[in-house]
């Protein structure tokens, strides 16, 4: 019930030209200093092999344009279809790993596997961040991620959905306010 999850899409090579794009709900951020991520995956997916022999993957984050194709990537699978070609998806080289960015995704996260645990139903690739490129026209004026301009995707329950608003911002709930100084006359 830890929902919603970001519905992202990893891409793996096994570094002899077969490239592939999963899509993963269950993947999230665990370190901030080694920035590491993680990512579970079933054995029996086509990408799992690609991932445990190599070591290296790229988060693809995905919006609402790219709904479709993060749909088709988790239900596809790669020993039968070229997810990239299927769903015109460009593979763009990445700076530190083999397996290629999305290039139509707004951020993609370069990651080098530091541990594997077999956890019963999923394997978790626990994973150094290498790189990370964003894609500059969803950034603001401050140089920071527009989360508005992006949509997110994210998953909740076999449905996937846009992210709404923004309500706040860390620390917003005990900020001080300011206080209107009354002038006396």
């Amino acid at each position: 019930m830890l929902y919603p999850l970001p519905a992202v899409m990893v891409s793996v090579t096994d570094g002899k030209g077969n490239d592939n794009i999963i899509t993963i709900a269950w993947t999230g951020t665990v370190c901030t200093n080694p920035p590491m991520v993680s990512i579970s995956v079933r054995k029996s997916r086509y990408s799992y092999e690609m991932l445990k022999n190599t070591g290296e993957f790229v988060i693809n984050l995905t919006t609402e344009k790219l709904a479709f194709a993060a749909d088709y990537c988790g239900v596809k699978s790669g020993r039968d279809v070229d997810k990239f070609g299927e769903m015109k998806l460009t593979r763009k080289k990445a700076s530190f790993v083999k397996a290629p960015l999305i290039e139509e995704s707004p951020v993609n996260i370069e990651c080098r596997v530091q541990s594997v645990q077999e956890l019963g139903s999923h394997v978790l690739f626990l994973a150094e961040v290498l790189a990370v490129h964003a894609d500059e026209a969803y950034m603001d004026e401050n140089g920071k991620f527009d989360l508005q301009k992006a949509n997110p995707l994210v998953y909740s329950h076999g449905e996937y959905f846009a992210v709404g608003k923004k309500l706040g911002k860390f620390g917003y709930s005990v900020k001080k306010k300011k206080r209107n100084k009354k002038i006396r006359k």
